[in-house]
């Protein structure tokens, strides 16, 4: 278990889990998620069940079998459905945007935006997605791969356009900003304060983009 890890079970050992609130007829599927998300989150991937699962989202534990093969099922399906969304939202935010440095800043909105306005599915990815390697491993050649491509573009325009500097490999620099949002992001998993998680995005554009920028 990692300090990451150790910290978030310390801040929610005192919550105890509610039946999520239950779902149009047909949902069943994503009703399982956010109880999966909700489960995980509050008492850590490796020590929960699929009964604790199927309990907090108010069904039979047989039935989220008939949805999901196992309990990795459900952590992968949660990545795989998130990271869904995040591209879709992403690749629709930056179509009609020519600026390379507006571009980096709408998926810097939307990044931390999306894991501030659900401190549940922020805490699956910040920290239990990160106990595993095999999980890990799999979500750097899938969908992580696609997502850094978006901000890899930009940065690939930037530099195209004069407008960054180019001896910093893009590829780099897509590291470097991805990391900077992502270690944002756990600050605030971590944080006892209460703040708005978005409203990083433009100290982190803005330090970006000025390290960046062709002198």
């Amino acid at each position: 278990m990692t300090i990451h890890s150790v910290a978030i079970r310390a801040t929610s050992s005192n919550r105890r889990l509610s039946i999520v609130r239950a779902a149009p007829a047909g949902e069943k599927r994503d009703l399982i998620l956010r109880a999966a998300t909700k489960v995980f989150a509050q008492n850590g991937y490796f020590q929960s069940q699929v009964a604790d699962v199927a309990r907090v989202a108010g069904v039979a534990a047989g039935t989220v079998y008939l949805y999901f093969k196992s309990k990795d099922d459900l952590l992968v399906s949660i990545f795989e459905r998130s990271m869904n969304d995040v591209l879709a939202e992403g690749r629709a935010a930056i179509e009609n945007v020519a600026d390379p440095a507006a571009r980096l800043s709408k998926l810097a909105h939307l990044h931390l935006e999306r894991l501030g306005r659900d401190k549940d599915l922020a805490v699956v990815f910040q920290v239990e997605l990160r106990q595993s390697v095999k999980f890990m491993e799999r979500f750097s050649e899938t969908f992580l791969q696609d997502y850094f491509k978006l901000i890899r573009q930009a940065m690939a325009d930037g530099q195209q356009s004069g407008a960054f500097r180019k001896d910093i490999s893009a590829t780099t620099a897509t590291k470097i900003f991805f990391g900077a949002l992502d270690e944002m992001a756990t600050n605030w998993v971590l944080s006892r304060r209460k703040y708005d998680l978005n409203a990083e995005a433009d100290a982190v554009v803005d330090l970006f983009i000025n390290g960046v920028r062709r002198r």
